[in-house]
């Protein structure tokens, strides 16, 4: 049945900020005479959290800036206008709703506490005649295509990882053919704030950084072109991927996944179009292994709610945790007695990034090693990575901390793990300036 058209459309842009798969923006041009899209920079999003760290820090914050700019000039191209707010989303949407009068809103859906308390926040400002659309536009494997309810959901993720590649099939990415936006009469002028204004100073990327791309899907599409056919370096992704040095020993494509500017199917489908034009091997399934680990992590949010900040975590663990202020300073600062985790530190207070090895090392040595409070480390990470995804954050943490997925429980031992990944100590001098070599 043909949906009914609708005069004005919303599309609220949170953690979807692309043009290419984007269901909401799909939805809503297919059933509106009229799209205009928002984004706001949450205040709350730049606060001080209750241990003391901002919330988002000026690495993730500049990457975002960067993102909304480019997703405003894309959206321009449809001729949909982008309204940016630096303010709350239930202050700015309920403005432009007296400006517009808009018919239904359009956003993805998020579950976890945060996302989940802004929403109501903006679910309560009108009343029952306007409609909202609420879709999963985050996932490689889509909500509706399980074949098992959420609270069947495996605890081990080879067990789910088996069962979806097996039995689920990944849908088609969603194309925006065409749109003639109606004329709009833009009553409201916004800008996108500067570094200054979300109250950091401008800097400039760090020369050793292993990530020194910028944000926005142009640029995500850019170096998934780059990666895949021009360089090829996709067939050897398996063997480099557990480098530290320079932006090419991994895919680097978490950044634009965490703030959706690039969508899991699309690497997806590139995938499969690079094994198609070139070769298949281990290289190029293990891509698409690693986005299925993101679903899993995303599942695991889902099924077990508020339990995945808690400190017991999913398994309701009751281990005795600490809270050293001298060892937890001693830790962000890069001043442990393991060069290896320090250098991993140094290199997240200066870039924003830290390989995934260097995550599993730091994260162990904090929670497994030291035995500190597992959640005080997860918040700084969120503080600090330009790649923070709730799920794959606290999955992983909860993972590493002994109160997740791992039927393990695994603690790494730092000093193989430098030798085996660091064996001449070239991460730990570029990072340790030679001090402890």
């Amino acid at each position: 049945m043909q949906q009914e058209q609708k005069k004005t459309s919303l599309v609220w842009f949170r953690n979807d900020l692309r043009i290419h798969d984007n269901s909401s923006l799909l939805n809503a041009v297919n059933t509106s005479e009229t799209v205009i899209a928002i984004y706001c920079f949450d205040p709350r999003q730049y606060k001080l959290d209750s241990y003391g760290f901002k919330k988002t820090e000026k690495f993730r914050a500049k990457f975002l800036i960067e993102t909304i700019t480019d997703l405003k000039t894309q959206l321009s191209k449809l001729g949909i206008p982008l309204f940016v707010y630096n303010d709350f989303p239930e202050t700015s949407i309920a403005e432009l709703e007296r400006q517009f009068k808009f018919d239904a809103l359009y956003l993805q859906k998020e579950w976890t506490q945060e996302e989940h308390e802004v929403f109501k926040l903006v679910q309560s400002i009108w009343d029952d005649t306007f409609t909202i659309h609420q879709n999963y536009n985050q996932f490689l494997y889509h909500p509706m295509d399980l074949n098992f309810d959420i609270t069947k959901l495996p605890e081990v993720f080879t067990n789910f990882r088996k069962q979806v590649e097996k039995q689920c099939k990944i849908r088609s990415e969603n194309k925006i053919s065409s749109f003639k936006n109606k004329h709009v009469n833009k009553k409201i002028a916004t800008t996108i704030p500067t570094l200054q204004d979300l109250g950091f100073e401008d800097y400039k990327t760090h020369p050793n950084s292993a990530f020194p791309l910028k944000g926005g899907e142009t640029q995500a599409l850019k170096h998934l072109n780059s990666y895949f056919f021009e360089t090829k370096k996709l067939g050897f992704y398996k063997k480099t991927r557990n480098g530290l040095i320079g932006k090419d020993f991994s895919s680097k494509f978490s950044p634009w996944l965490a703030n959706g500017s690039l969508s899991a199917k699309t690497i997806f489908w590139k995938v499969k179009e690079f094994e198609a034009l070139h070769f298949k091997n281990q290289s190029t399934y293990w891509l698409i292994f690693e986005l299925i680990w993101r679903d899993y992590f995303k599942y695991v949010s889902m099924k077990n709610g508020n339990n995945i900040f808690k400190i017991g975590g999913i398994l309701n663990k009751n281990y005795q945790w600490h809270t050293s202020q001298k060892d937890i300073q001693n830790w962000i600062s890069g001043q442990t007695e393991e060069p290896f985790v320090n250098a991993n530190m140094l290199e997240l207070q200066k870039t924003g990034w830290m390989s995934n090895r260097g995550r599993q090392n730091v994260a162990s040595y904090f929670a497994k090693t030291q035995k500190l409070d597992w959640r005080i480390g997860a918040a700084y990470f969120e503080s600090m990575l330009i790649d923070y995804d709730v799920h794959s954050n606290y999955g992983n943490w909860l993972y590493v901390s002994g109160v997740g997925n791992d039927p393990r429980n695994r603690t790494f031992n730092i000093k193989l793990q430098a030798k085996r990944y660091d064996s001449a100590g070239k991460f730990q001098r570029l990072w340790l300036q030679d001090t402890l070599f």
